[in-house]
């Protein structure tokens, strides 16, 4: 036997005792990130819009429905951030840190945790890890997505089944021990960051939350329930600047095509401008990720209420979700306990008259389908 041979055999019999494969040749296909240039079009190629995105025809898709809700949620203001709570003097500090972050990771550390305040679960917060357990939004070939931060629900407030059942929609690591059915997120940048890379992100990141708060309302249902509601929040924050956006999803543009996701700008500011506005953004950013919980809340609650009414044998074949206990929903403030339920309270008037109509669809694009349309819930 040749020594070229020899060595042949050899590495073959080191990659089988090591359980590696032996070295092919293979064709491999390119994964597309937020940052590659393509990766924008990708999206809308596969019905995943950025926001004011207008379709060749010149039509744009209506904001999603109770859209001024939304923002008059986002403008209650919050005692933390109030003068004698948070003094000019804590307003510079923060201006100077952000000054001082030379980095993504600075900002992150020393900016960011005074804009977010106080969390009251830390175990709903995280980011910096791949969301390798979802399924793919497109065709398979985007790395998957990888969050600054998120905050979503403890494993433990869905069913052991549902879990599994949707694994793939609301729980974005393998470690199953981390937080599932994320639908508040925010894209941090910076100096040296670019804008565009963030509203890629922030849209990426939307989209993810999107369909997984869309699965969780539709489980257990004859068909996927499009309310023309958003229930999900992304932001970006980079330059002294924070940017928030609303994520839902609507019916396919097709039979046989998934939904389309669609973006859209709740608001802007300017943070390190003077310490009205750093109060206006923080408030609003605090106020939607107590809204965003409440979205989840909710969907969770309805989808354990299918749940708990389904026979164990039927629960097997169908998608459910189990029951939210009342003690994980009562810890779920944030700096502030009184403010979630002041705009909480102060939407019900108009809950109670806007549930009473069936909202009417209003893109010519969508005109003549005949999946179910509810309201928002």
């Amino acid at each position: 036997m040749s020594s070229s041979q020899s060595s042949r055999n050899q590495g073959k019999t080191l990659a089988a005792s090591s359980g590696t494969k032996p070295i092919t040749n293979t064709t491999r296909t390119k994964s597309t990130g937020t940052y590659d240039r393509d990766f924008q079009q990708h999206m809308i190629d596969h019905g995943i819009y950025p926001a004011r995105y207008k379709y060749p025809d010149g039509s744009v898709i209506p904001k999603p429905d109770r859209w001024e809700e939304i923002n008059q949620i986002l403008a209650q203001p919050r005692p933390s951030l109030s003068p004698s709570q948070f003094s000019d003097g804590a307003f510079e500090d923060f201006a100077i840190a952000d000054t001082h972050a030379a980095k993504e990771k600075q900002v992150s550390e020393s900016v960011i945790p005074i804009i977010e305040g106080r969390t009251a679960d830390r175990k709903c917060r995280l980011g910096g890890i791949p969301f390798n357990n979802l399924d793919p939004l497109t065709d398979g070939t985007l790395k998957h997505g990888n969050p600054d931060i998120f905050y979503g629900a403890r494993p433990e407030q869905l069913d052991r089944r549902v879990r599994k059942d949707l694994g793939g929609q609301i729980i974005p690591s393998t470690q199953h021990d981390l937080p599932i059915a994320p639908n508040f997120f925010l894209a941090v940048k910076g100096p040296d960051g670019t804008l565009a890379v963030a509203e890629r992100q922030a849209c990426y990141d939307g989209a993810l939350g999107a369909r997984g708060m869309h699965s969780l309302k539709s489980h257990g249902q004859e068909e996927p329930i499009y309310d023309n509601c958003a229930h999900t929040i992304t932001s970006i924050y980079q330059g002294g600047h924070l940017k928030m956006y609303t994520s839902h999803p609507t019916e396919p543009s097709a039979p046989g095509k998934p939904p389309e996701y669609h973006m859209h700008q709740l608001g802007a500011y300017a943070m390190t401008n003077k310490s009205s506005t750093f109060r206006e953004g923080a408030a609003a950013y605090r106020n939607a990720r107590d809204w965003a919980k409440e979205q989840r809340d909710t969907a969770i609650a309805q989808a354990n209420e299918k749940a708990r009414a389904m026979p164990q044998s039927a629960a097997a074949s169908v998608n459910v979700v189990s029951s939210y206990t009342s003690e994980a929903s009562a810890s779920g403030t944030y700096d502030d306990p009184v403010s979630q339920t002041s705009f909480t309270s102060a939407a019900s008037t108009e809950l109670a008259t806007s549930d009473t109509e069936v909202p009417k669809r209003r893109h010519s694009r969508r005109e003549g389908r005949s999946r179910k349309r509810r309201t928002c819930a």
